[in-house]
């Protein structure tokens, strides 16, 4: 079974993630790449890039052939799949994301085998290729053979990076291994890595400016719902040990002005604090529902409804005179 091409957008990317029963991470479109913008969406599991693949660009950089045992590298096997290969690149190499029975049977079964035989693995996987499949586009011919790219042909390509044991790398299915892109500290939740593949993305961009202006850069992220409910609740246990401060003082009729002003300007911050968390899971609820409703038109298959609204026109004699007007103004323009 063939897979399909998928639309590089992070609410479908976040949804094939949940599919394949991952908890806990969502993916975040990344508009610019200050450090700050990037601090702000810590922690960071990995990033995908997507870019115009140029077939015949020479790549002189070195390819480990025998990479760290604790790195997964697959090789890419299957046409259109590699945006699900970038996304299984971070996750298989994020220890601190619970990645769900289906891929840790995966990564544990696959250790030991050398990238093509992961790459192998990963296209005979039932569970994988159908959560991959469901953004599949509803077509109303489907060819016996899929038409191979041609040379005019747009192709795009997805390529991950990640930090692994204090060594930041650069992951391609395409090559024959990872690349590494220099000694990195701290792990996925520290800015060190940030700062260090930033400006190797930014000199890959400027590389194809000239003639290239369609890029996409995302990122696998910590659930932004979770950290703010966990905001949350530590900010309501602080308001309480507050109010429980201010209402022991009032008993004991203690008459000391300083501390309770202190109490007071610290109950007001809480309470800020408090709202701006509440807030913001709301946005996150709200950005959540978004993408639901988008991904359900994306998969909807309309065919049916526009055959039958032609067949209606066409009975009611309304078809070919809005063709012919069509054609006029095509004519004109």
């Amino acid at each position: 079974m063939s897979w399909c091409t998928i639309e590089s957008d992070p609410g479908v990317f976040t949804e094939l993630i949940q599919q394949m029963q991952v908890k806990g991470v969502q993916v975040e479109e990344l508009y610019s790449l200050d450090l700050d913008s990037l601090d702000s969406l810590r922690p960071v599991y990995g990033l995908i890039f997507l870019f115009k693949w140029r077939p015949g660009e020479k790549d002189d950089r070195l390819v480990i052939k025998d990479p760290n045992p604790n790195l997964f590298f697959a090789s890419q096997v299957i046409n259109n799949a590699c945006a699900t290969q970038a996304i299984l690149s971070i996750l298989m190499n994020s220890p601190e994301v619970d990645i769900g029975p289906e891929l840790s049977a995966l990564k544990d079964f696959t250790k030991n085998f050398p990238s093509e035989l992961k790459g192998l693995a990963i296209n005979n996987s039932e569970a994988i290729r159908t959560a991959h499949n469901s953004f599949a586009r509803p077509e109303p011919f489907i060819p016996e053979e899929q038409r191979a790219s041609g040379k005019d042909d747009d192709v795009y390509h997805f390529i991950s990076y990640i930090p692994v044991d204090g060594v930041l790398y650069e992951l391609d299915g395409l090559k024959e291994g990872p690349i590494s892109l220099g000694q990195c500290s701290g792990g996925q939740g520290d800015i060190d890595w940030l700062r260090l593949v930033q400006p190797v993305i930014q000199e890959r961009i400027e590389r194809y400016s000239q003639n290239e202006i369609r890029f996409n850069l995302m990122g696998i992220i910590k659930n932004r719902k979770e950290i703010y409910t966990a905001e949350l609740k530590d900010l309501q246990r602080k308001r309480e040990r507050i109010l429980q401060q201010l209402a022991a003082l009032q008993s004991e009729r203690m008459v000391d002005g300083g501390n309770v002003e202190a109490l007071n300007t610290t109950l007001l911050e809480i309470n800020g604090g408090i709202e701006s968390a509440t807030e913001k899971i709301l946005m996150e609820e709200e950005k959540f529902k978004k993408w639901r409703t988008e991904n359900i038109r994306r998969k909807h298959n309309y065919i049916p409804f526009l055959f039958n609204f032609l067949k209606i026109l066409a009975e009611k004699k309304q078809l070919r005179p809005l063709i012919e007007k069509a054609k006029q103004k095509a004519n004109k323009s």
